[in-house]
């Protein structure tokens, strides 16, 4: 099993929500507002000089069905250019309990 953890803009939660539901991931634990500096967004801290949060999204899935969902956000990635400030990391899962 993988661990797809992705992060993204606020404002393009339904173009990830609809990726994922696309290939099959229709179960996520959603964090709806986290803050943080990243390389190609730059800072979103919700404070009045660098405005602007993320949402972050996990999804435990199948090995094969993470390969699609990264694919797949890959592609939105491409297509929302930096605004949309989609970025995903793929995880092995060690162990569910």
């Amino acid at each position: 099993m993988k661990l797809v953890m992705a992060v993204y803009n606020m404002a393009v939660e339904e173009e990830v929500v609809a990726v994922a539901t696309a290939v099959g991931a229709l179960h996520y634990t959603k964090v709806p507002r986290v803050v943080g500096v990243g390389g190609s967004a730059g800072p979103r801290l919700d404070n009045h000089v660098w405005p602007g949060a993320n949402t972050l999204t996990l999804f435990v899935v199948e090995d094969a069905l993470a390969n699609a969902l990264a694919d797949a956000l890959s592609a939105l990635r491409g297509e929302l250019g930096q605004n949309g400030a989609v970025k995903a990391f793929v995880l092995n899962v060690e162990r569910t309990v």
